[in-house]
């Protein structure tokens, strides 16, 4: 059978490996769906969304919809007549129209185990929570949020100090892979949709600033899970002297504390221990407001510490 004519949609960096596959494999990809460009930075200059810059460099069309359930847009999505749809963390919500349109159907890549953690940040929502496993689901889509047919899923461990970032490019190859698979079994007619089991569904909704700010009273293991799922971006933070402090590595020393919660101890060869609810928190990557990321041996060379200072 011949390989269907895509449309692809999708913005950030976690889409790329699965465009590139697509087009490596000669995929014909007829239209290539984004975010429009947005302002960025100090200066607010326009910047266009990683899968735009990639299909430029493919020399695929680009469309870029400021809403897709728009009659201009749905008419334009009409004249390119897809096959099959592939979405890979796009953005916006896609309406019945698009959804049902292709005859092959929208293919989803969601980087979770589905039916838990569905939403829009699945990836850091599984490393705070201290799951110790993780995976990707390529599913079919319907109109609820990521509530189609799970048509393909595989699960892998997720390492106790892998961060967010570690996971999401690992879980972006991984996905790219399984959606060439799943494509090959809807063309030869062996793939099976099964329905998610509604009673197992868990949320990862859209991270907040303050979702980042850590409490000293947590456990070690929640704050370093904490810190985890946000290294590289948005970043965990707390508050020294006033000044934000953003904090990327640390690791959790569990035992018996006779300070406050919050309260900073004597740098060691381990790094800097900030006591929490049961036991210390082992600071070892950090940046403090206006500086550049650095071990936290080096920023203890150029910020005089106070003598039982408090993070808050």
């Amino acid at each position: 059978m011949a390989k269907p004519r895509i449309i692809f949609m999708g913005t950030p960096d976690f889409a790329l490996p699965a465009l590139r596959l697509l087009h490596g494999q000669d995929y014909p990809i007829i239209g290539v769906i984004t975010q429009p460009d947005r302002p960025k930075g100090r200066g607010l200059k326009e910047i266009a969304p990683p899968v735009k810059i990639l299909a430029r460099k493919l020399d695929l069309p680009v469309f870029q919809p400021e809403k897709v359930n728009n009659q201009s847009f749905l008419e334009t999505f009409k004249k390119l007549n897809p096959d099959m749809l592939v979405v890979v963390s796009f953005g916006q919500i896609l309406p019945k129209a698009i959804i049902d349109y292709p005859p092959m159907k929208c293919l989803n890549i969601h980087p979770s185990l589905l039916p838990k953690y569905r939403g829009a940040a699945p990836l850091n929502w599984q490393i705070i929570c201290g799951e110790t496993k993780s995976g990707v689901t390529i599913m079919m889509m319907d109109e609820g949020m990521d509530s189609g047919d799970i048509l393909l899923q595989k699960e892998t461990e997720l390492g106790s100090a892998e961060t967010y970032g570690e996971l999401h490019d690992r879980l972006a190859y991984m996905g790219a892979t399984m959606l060439i698979k799943t494509i090959e079994q809807v063309l030869d007619g062996t793939i099976k949709r099964n329905p998610q089991d509604v009673s197992n569904v868990t949320f990862a909704p859209r991270l907040k600033k303050e979702t980042g700010k850590i409490n000293w009273h947590n456990n070690v293991s929640d704050i370093v899970n904490l810190i985890r799922g946000l290294n590289p971006l948005p970043t965990a933070y707390t508050y020294l002297d006033g000044q934000s402090l953003k904090i990327f590595i640390a690791e959790a020393s569990p035992g018996i504390i006779n300070q406050m919660p919050g309260t900073i101890g004597t740098a060691n060869a381990a790094g800097l221990p900030v006591a929490a609810a049961d036991g210390y928190v082992i600071l070892k990557d950090v940046q403090l407001a206006g500086k550049k990321r650095m071990p936290v041996s080096d920023f203890l060379r150029g910020y005089h510490l106070k003598p039982g200072s408090v993070l808050q």
